[in-house]
């Protein structure tokens, strides 16, 4: 594996160890809040704090996870091809500079206390996820929302998720204070939930369609809709024997019966 094979793994190890491990005592905790709230079980004070903390954290995992993924996608097309990467190295400075903005972004979110600057801040990371996700490098299955393969997409299930995790993150004040919003937010963590599922399903399958980097000049060559490869060229040629016609076995029966 080269240093950009590596790369490649460091999106799905944090999500395997930080973000999804953060999500399962989120989830604990959020019960727990619940179960005090309606009077089912009592808990120390300090289980609320600790379950918008874990919210928070898993938040900034997922939209950290999202950045690396999104820079890997733009460092892999440019290390295999400089010249033909538009924009050549000015441009992949900017989308870095997106990049950049994204996290301070997050952290002005966990810092401000106004509902405008906490959603306006929310707003400019999302925004500067789906402007880098937007960019040809970055592999989605369709743009089309009627389309079977825009829900089966890694990178739409991870954007929506990113934006309803920010959504929350920004609105947590007004969460814990209005009802509305806390039921609002029940029916939210259960599409987060959906969505980290499908996540784990389809980051799965493209893991195993994801070839390392020396390898994608031959697997490019595959048809992927007929899902056939060409034979490589030494293969051909051991299947071709001495002084015969070069056709492969069972060729020229096809083409006498032609």
């Amino acid at each position: 594996m080269t240093a950009i094979d590596w790369l490649s793994l460091l999106h799905p190890v944090l999500v395997m160890l930080f973000v999804y491990p953060v999500v399962g005592a989120t989830v604990r905790l959020g019960i727990l809040v619940r179960e005090q709230r309606l009077g089912i079980t009592r808990q120390p004070a300090k289980v609320m704090a600790e379950h918008s903390d874990h919210g928070r954290w898993m938040t900034g995992g997922v939209v950290v996870a999202v950045l690396i993924a999104l820079l890997y996608s733009f460092l892999s097309k440019f290390s295999a091809d400089p010249a033909a990467f538009a924009g050549g190295v000015p441009r992949l400075a900017l989308l870095g500079l997106v990049a950049a903005g994204a996290l301070v972004s997050l952290v002005a979110l966990w810092r401000v206390r106004r509902p405008l600057w906490r959603g306006t801040f929310a707003l400019l990371c999302w925004a500067a996820l789906l402007g880098l996700g937007s960019q040809g490098e970055i592999w989605r299955l369709s743009d089309n929302p009627l389309s079977a393969s825009f829900w089966a997409s890694h990178y739409w299930a991870g954007i929506l998720l990113t934006g309803l995790l920010l959504g929350t993150t920004a609105a947590r004040p007004e969460i814990q204070r209005t009802l509305r919003l806390r039921r609002l937010h029940v029916s939210a963590a259960v599409l987060t939930a959906l969505l980290l599922a499908v996540m784990a399903i389809t980051g799965s399958r493209d893991l195993l369609e994801i070839p390392l980097s020396w390898q994608k000049p031959a697997v490019f060559r595959c048809d992927f809709k007929a899902r056939r490869c060409p034979l490589p060229e030494d293969a051909q040629g051991s299947l071709v024997a001495p002084g015969s016609s070069g056709l492969l076995p069972g060729a020229g029966a096809d083409a006498a019966g032609a």
